[in-house]
């Protein structure tokens, strides 16, 4: 294969690596820009393994983004959540509903939002030994540590990541069923309905990043969440909504004049709503694609 042929190859590994470690497409995909260039401004018949050549390549070129995402986000206006890699209206009717629920744990909202609290090498040494299989030897050859510290690497985000994570996962469909009646209740202004739904100490994350109203800080508690809606209903604010799919998990789409305006994903835990996660800034909202599959880009 040609230098492009190889790049375009090995393109789906790149950006599935990079979009775990940025949480956004957009920078996800400036990085493999970054990345080709470079691959295209080599003498390719130097290169034994071009896929260790790319992934090294991308993974450091995020690395450097991610320091300065990091640096950046201490600035941003509210909670900074990620960017989707993808919105959908409807799942791909031929897609196999396992893949799909695979697909979601990997890149959903709670697992992203997750891995921004470890450090930018934690990060790249926890993907690259769970979700790319590399050793330590690997690793470490990379990020410039030696074995013994990326052993560590990983283990400490195994331990700050199952600190934050459910105990047990929901069924697709209680989560599908949960996000429903959640979404009804909420343009009925249903205050007691909608805590119903909710664990007592649920959180709510809303991502407006300064560019349209938004809670600026996590809203805490199941009453405070219901009295949000309440009020917002009780404007005549509510938006249009229904069910889609966000990065392969249930979501709820609304709508501004046709318009994608906001959706919000959930974490289920012991059959009720345990956090949820709302992107409202325009800039991190992409438009619907309705036959493509966020599997394709990550397979």
């Amino acid at each position: 294969m040609n230098a492009e042929s190889t790049f375009q190859h090995h393109r789906p590994r790149l950006l599935a690596l990079a979009y775990r470690m940025l949480g956004s497409r957009a920078d996800a995909e400036d990085v493999l820009q970054d990345a080709w260039l470079r691959w295209a401004g080599t003498d390719t018949s130097d290169v034994r393994d071009a896929e260790a050549w790319l992934v090294t390549t991308t993974t450091r070129l995020s690395l450097d983004r991610l320091r300065a995402a990091k640096r950046d986000r201490q600035h941003y206006v509210g909670p900074w959540l990620p960017e989707p890699l993808e919105v959908e209206l409807a799942p791909d009717p031929g897609a196999d509903p396992a893949q799909r629920h695979a697909l979601a744990d990997e890149v959903s909202f709670a697992f992203l939002t997750l891995l921004e609290q470890l450090s930018p090498d934690e990060r790249a040494a926890f993907l690259l030994k769970e979700a790319f299989d590399h050793d330590y030897r690997q690793i470490g050859a990379l990020l410039g540590h030696s074995e013994a510290n990326c052993r560590q690497l990983v283990r400490r985000a195994r331990v700050r990541l199952q600190s934050g994570a459910p105990r047990f996962s929901a069924p697709p469909e209680l989560h599908r069923q949960l996000l429903q009646r959640f979404m009804e209740a909420a343009q009925r202004g249903d205050s007691e309905a909608i805590q119903a739904l909710l664990h007592a100490n649920a959180i709510a994350l809303s991502d407006g990043g300064g560019v349209v109203t938004a809670a600026i800080r996590p809203l805490h508690g199941a009453e405070r969440i219901g009295r949000l809606y309440w009020a917002i209903a009780r404007r005549g604010a509510a938006l249009p909504s229904q069910l889609g799919y966000v990065n392969g998990e249930p979501a709820i789409l609304r709508f501004d004049g046709g318009k994608l305006a906001s959706f919000t994903t959930i974490e289920v835990v012991d059959g009720r709503i345990a956090a949820m996660y709302s992107v409202l800034n325009p800039e991190k909202l992409p438009l619907l694609v309705t036959t493509e599959r966020a599997a394709a880009s990550l397979n």
